[in-house]
């Protein structure tokens, strides 16, 4: 039923509630009839406030696209993912990323097609940054860097890395312990 007071028709529409969103997730919703989600829908601004300049680059078609998400910003690039900072256009950015993404895959693809590498030991090369030419030596080198690199300790004590380090670390025992690698 609609939840406006008064009203006995079908409650269709959804419309913000009281409580917005917050840390705890999504806000609550109200539902509506046609005619009353019509009133909510007129009585509200999202323009409110702002300048004509706010306005007009709020309505452009490439507005918002400068916020970056966890995967462009500035420290992304340390798996060798482009940034989104390094882009001006906004499809530049997301080409450049499915284009590493596809070539991640296809060298994955390489490896596990060698014959030599299990599909486990192909994505564990691919975190290690590592082809199919490696050897024990050149493995214990990238994993002390990539170690150093991801440490919280080499970070001020930053975590964000921690995810990475751990994925690191796997790749590390799985190849460690691979016939494959001489």
């Amino acid at each position: 039923m609609c939840e406006h007071p008064g009203c006995r028709e079908p409650g269709e529409f959804r419309a913000p509630g009281v409580q917005g969103n917050s840390f705890d997730g999504p806000g609550e919703w109200r539902w509506l009839c046609l005619d009353h989600v019509r009133e909510f829908n007129a009585g509200y601004d999202w323009f409110e406030g702002m300048s004509a300049e706010e306005i007009l680059s709020a309505q452009s078609p490439a507005a918002g696209w400068q916020t970056e998400t966890r995967a462009f910003k500035p420290t992304a690039g340390v798996d060798g993912m482009p940034r989104w900072a390094d882009f001006d256009d906004p499809l530049d950015a997301i080409s450049a990323r499915a284009a590493g993404i596809k070539s991640r895959a296809r060298r994955e693809a390489e490896m596990a097609l060698d014959g030599r590498f299990s599909p486990d030991e192909a994505k564990a090369l691919e975190t290690m940054g590592l082809g199919l030419d490696t050897d024990r030596q050149r493995l214990r080198r990238r994993y002390s860097e990539l170690v150093r690199r991801y440490h919280p300790d080499r970070n001020g004590g930053d975590r964000k890395y921690e995810a990475r380090l751990g994925r690191v670390v796997e790749a590390y025992q799985l190849l460690r312990k691979s016939r494959a690698i001489a």
